[in-house]
This record gives structure tokens, C-alpha cells and sequence, in this order.
């Protein structure tokens, strides 16, 4: 019951800007249209489980960009809105037990998304596979993916892609003692 992350970073390691943008995904050029993966990650994945900040980030895409069942984790927020009853859920909870649940309604492959988020998955050792596609852009700041942990863990590498337009996507999977 793999947790995966699927995420892209500046060269400097960001995942957003100081304010929360990430308008500076959209620069790099793509005249094919690639995903970049995506879709294949995608299609074996059960559900998404998000935190609050990147929730709030996927609302000003304007369309709901997910055919996945998603749940958002989060101790704030009470209701999701009429929009998105049925489609968006609230979990909260110690993340092990959120996890145990999702399992036990079927949901095995889940996409660990928002960068606090990941962090507390992978303070909690909960992260199985990492895909981190690098954006060739210095930020100098911003909202990293990785914070400060006192755990150490071990990845293997999987393997590495570097895309025409200068991406360079790597795939971990995670070394279990």
C-alpha cells in the first residue's frame, strides 16, 4: 500500500514561491504537450490526500483538475462547499490512523501531495516513493519541499529522465530497514 509523491521543485529546491505561487511552473516551455509522466503516475493511483495549503492552491485553477476521489486533510477547514460534496472529502486525525482508514475503504495507492503535507509523512516514515521533476529556475526563496526532520531516511534511485525542454524528473523508492 505504496504513499507516493509526485511533485516538481526549482533547481534551489522550492516548491512555491514566499507567497504560494507557482506561476513560474507554467514558464518553462512544452510545445508537445508533454505530462511528463503524469498520466501514467496517475492511472494506478486510488486516491489523493492533500493538505490544506495545496487545497487551496487547486481552487484558483478554476476547474477541478481531479477524476481521483479526494481527501483533505486538514484541522481548519470544516466544509468543502457545495461544489465539491461527493468529490472532496475532509480527513483529520494522527496520520497513521487516517491512512489505516483509507486502507480499510479500499484505497491503497495514495498521492501525497502539499508540501507540509509530505514533510509530516516523511517525518512519520510514511513515504514509499518519491517522482521530483526539477524546474531548471533559481527561486532563492520560497517554501521548500523538504523542511528540518530528525529522521534520517534511506531511498534507492530508481531511475532519472531528463525532458528536451531541460526537466529533469528522478523516481525514489524508499529503503526499508
Amino acid at each position: 500500500m505504496p504513499n507516493l509523491v509526485f511533485i516538481a521543485t526549482s533547481i534551489d529546491g522550492y516548491i512555491a514561491k514566499p507567497d504560494g505561487s507557482i506561476d513560474w511552473l507554467f514558464d518553462v516551455p512544452n510545445p508537445d504537450g508533454s505530462d511528463f509522466g503524469y498520466n501514467d503516475f496517475i492511472k494506478d493511483i486510488d486516491a489523493i490526500l492533500m493538505g490544506r495549503i495545496t487545497f487551496d492552491k487547486v481552487l484558483t485553477f478554476g476547474k477541478w483538475p481531479y477524476d481521483k476521489p479526494v481527501f483533505l486533510l486538514t484541522n481548519t477547514i470544516t466544509n468543502v462547499g457545495e461544489n465539491l460534496k461527493g468529490i472532496v472529502e475532509i480527513v483529520k486525525g494522527e496520520l497513521k490512523s487516517v491512512l489505516e482508514k483509507l486502507h480499510d475503504r479500499g484505497f491503497k495507492n495514495l498521492y501525497i501531495d502539499g508540501g507540509k503535507t509530505i514533510s509530516n509523512f516523511l517525518n512519520e516514515d510514511l513515504i514509499d516513493e518519491m517522482i521530483i521533476t526539477r524546474i531548471p529556475v533559481l527561486l532563492g526563496d520560497g517554501i521548500p519541499l523538504f523542511n528540518k526532520s530528525d529522521v534520517e531516511l534511506k531511498f534507492e534511485h530508481v531511475r532519472t529522465e531528463v525532458f528536451y525542454n531541460g526537466l529533469i524528473q528522478s523516481h525514489y523508492k524508499r529503503i526499508k530497514n
